[in-house]
């Protein structure tokens, strides 16, 4: 203890220096926003190449999770083929003619959040592959999230266990529109608000995405109704069991909608 209260003594105005340095740095970054910009994206990059180097080791304890959803994208695909082979009017179109309104982009979570109230995660995909702010991340089972803040190479993404995370929900078989939160609780359990009694809902029903935002596609699968509550009619809690095992995310795709801000623009009319 009488080392530790010495070397104190010994280097006290050196210390000080440092602290009235971290102190200035950090009065810097607050109040400069090119400063603040410049600090996190290097950060971002930092993390992310340490995320990379983590996850190229858990990655190899997740192969039969991750195979086990490649697999079962490349079915559902090979199903959505095999439909449109049975319609032979759909080849007589010439689909150069016609603008796809959401393309998509490959890419792999790096870096998982599900324990906290308030969860991340990181994309080792960024600005270089076209990735922004505000798109949809999904993978063969469901929604994860939607990107963040973005650099060059790594996007952060707002996981949907963020209790700050609202998304447009409905109910498949009815099409009724509600919304979708998280209590924090459980990380394979989120809940759905303001879904009207009137959508008469059971037990095992399928919820999908709205459509109603410019991030989300229509029809994402979400998951399945996994318990509810209802009182002078009106649900109270509505319970969904998510198709995503949210502690084991791997591949997934980025949603970018081309028709995004000719969307804003219209709405921003609207008084």
């Amino acid at each position: 203890m009488q080392r530790i209260i010495g070397f104190f003594l010994k280097y006290k105005y050196f210390l000080f220096f440092i602290f009235l340095q971290i102190i200035a740095f950090s009065l810097t970054i607050k109040s400069h926003s090119f400063h603040r910009s410049k600090f996190v994206n290097s950060a971002n990059a930092i993390s992310g190449s340490i995320y990379m180097k983590v996850n190229a080791i858990e990655e190899y304890f997740y192969l039969k999770t991750y195979n086990e959803q490649l697999l079962n994208e490349n079915v559902r695909l090979k199903n959505q083929l095999a439909l449109r082979l049975k319609d032979s009017t759909i080849w007589l179109q010439d689909s150069t003619k016609y603008k796809r309104q959401f393309s998509y982009t490959a890419g792999k979570i790096i870096h998982n959040q599900f324990r906290g109230k308030f969860n991340y995660l990181t994309l080792n995909k960024g600005k270089n592959d076209g990735v922004e702010p505000d798109q949809a991340v999904i993978n063969s089972l469901g929604i994860i999230g939607i990107t963040n803040t973005v650099n060059e190479k790594y996007a952060t993404v707002l996981s949907i266990l963020n209790g700050n995370a609202k998304i447009n929900v409905k109910l498949k078989k009815s099409a009724h529109f509600g919304t979708m939160a998280w209590d924090g609780i459980d990380y394979n359990t989120v809940q759905i608000i303001d879904l009207p009694i009137q959508a008469n809902i059971q037990v095992g029903d399928s919820i999908i995405t709205g459509g109603k935002s410019t991030i989300f596609p229509d029809g994402i699968p979400v998951g399945i109704i996994k318990d509810f509550q209802k009182e002078n009619n009106e649900y109270t809690s509505i319970n969904v069991k998510l198709h995503n095992d949210m502690s084991a995310i791997g591949p997934v795709f980025i949603i970018k909608n081309a028709d995004k801000d000719k969307i804003l623009e219209i709405e921003q009319t609207i008084h």
